[in-house]
């Protein structure tokens, strides 16, 4: 399917507040326009809420512009992720646009895991993720981009996208991580995508060295079929990994989460049930 044909562009909004209520963090309010909404949420560990996301079912085209508004107030315990890809369809020149603002307050935590992006040949897109972070708030987070459709023969050959995650703690800015290509000249280039087709960056609170450090000895055994590095920065710990299939960089995401987990979050991983159907 090379694009998806509508007769309206998509202008979707979806605004989420999480907080601890009788045991368990519920959805207390939502504002929803447009296709965006979210499945009934699940406790399968007790007062975690996982929740999850539902996308436009036909796919994102030039023109569409999603806003997603994600805050858990103090002692809310929320994983959001959604239930298969997003895919990104060619344009004929109008951008896609996707807003996506997290905020998690001081005592709340945020696991923001959304299965892949992809972005057929001649997409074009921006995504813009903001995670706003206060005093003792906790988050690991991941964003993954597919460019082409490297199973199909489709490569990356022409498109563009432009993807900026920005972090900020008690409303100072300590990440501003960008991404960007434009065609296939990118793809190929040491600055670039090195020859691999798909990309994603993990973000988490932690400034345990030891950690980071066995986070970095795990990478180092994906070489040279994945390449994936970890650094620390302001607190916060960021994988960046490129790949050749995204299921790959799925299951080296998942790997990193479980460890983290445990010492971030104080509970053992419980993977979204979804991910299993």
């Amino acid at each position: 399917m090379e694009a998806v044909a509508k007769s309206t562009n998509w202008q979707a909004d979806l605004a989420l507040d999480f907080a601890p209520r009788a045991g368990k963090t519920r959805l207390i309010a939502s504002q929803r326009r447009g296709p965006l909404t979210v499945q009934r949420a699940f406790y399968p560990e007790g007062n975690v809420s996982h929740t999850y996301l539902l996308h436009p079912p036909g796919g994102v085209v030039g023109g569409d512009e999603l806003n997603i508004n994600i805050n858990v107030q103090g002692g809310g315990q929320v994983l959001l992720t959604t239930p298969g890809a997003t895919k990104f369809y060619r344009s004929a020149g109008p951008q896609a646009l996707v807003k996506q603002s997290l905020h998690i307050a001081d005592g709340a935590t945020l696991e923001w895991m959304p299965l892949e992006s992809i972005f057929f040949p001649a997409t074009n897109a921006a995504i813009k993720t903001e995670v706003h972070l206060m005093a003792n708030a906790k988050f690991i987070g991941w964003e993954m981009n597919c460019l082409g459709r490297p199973a199909n023969g489709e490569g990356f050959a022409m498109g563009t996208i432009n993807s900026d995650f920005a972090c900020y703690r008690d409303g100072k800015i300590v990440l501003l991580d960008r991404f960007a290509t434009q065609g296939e000249s990118m793809m190929a280039s040491p600055v670039g995508m090195r020859g691999f087709s798909a990309q994603s960056m993990l973000v988490a609170t932690v400034s345990d060295e030891s950690l980071i450090r066995q986070v970095q000895t795990m990478l180092a055994g994906y070489a040279p079929k994945i390449w994936a590095g970890a650094s620390c920065v302001d607190g916060l710990l960021v994988v960046r990994v490129l790949a050749h299939q995204g299921q790959d960089m799925l299951l080296l995401l998942v790997a990193v989460w479980r460890l983290l987990r445990p010492v971030i979050m104080e509970r053992q991983a419980e993977p979204p049930r979804i991910w299993a159907t």
